[in-house]
């Protein structure tokens, strides 16, 4: 791999529409992808999968795709947030596991670039999405992370 690959990862918690649309706008976006296990939640607002998918098409021309084996199991996560689980014991876990699926062969890395990977968490220190892009770049060496 040498081509660069810019990815941006972002959580709609927190945000407006308003300001999640535009900031994907902003940083140039071309394609959203969904890394959650649930993107049915009535609790997801605008950011229910196909709520989504026609707010991303209609207001910036940005695909959509969900990747399932991008996201935790309910196992998982469960643990983590029903449970009170601590994050290190998650993020063990959690790495396990995309490593098990071996996510870098699953995911092109033309997909990836010019790509945002999606969950729910505002900030991303605690997040999963984090730990993919880090992964990825662990493996591939060319990601360019850029948190939104």
């Amino acid at each position: 791999m040498n081509k660069e690959i810019n990815l941006f990862t972002i959580g709609f918690t927190q945000k407006s529409a308003e300001q999640f649309f535009e900031t994907l706008l902003k940083a140039g976006v071309q394609r959203v992808i969904d890394t959650r296990l649930n993107n049915v939640s009535q609790l997801a607002g605008f950011a229910k999968r196909k709520d989504l998918e026609y707010f991303l098409r209609k207001v910036g021309n940005i695909e959509y795709i969900h990747i399932l084996d991008l996201a935790p199991t309910q196992d998982i996560l469960d643990a983590y947030k029903k449970k009170k689980g601590d994050w290190e014991t998650y993020e063990k876990q959690f790495i396990d596991l995309i490593v098990k699926r071996k996510i870098e062969e699953k995911v092109s890395p033309d997909i990836l670039d010019g790509g945002c990977l999606l969950c729910s968490e505002a900030k991303p220190h605690h997040c999963h999405r984090r730990l993919v892009a880090e992964y990825l770049n662990k493996k591939w060496e060319n990601v360019k992370i850029c948190h939104l």
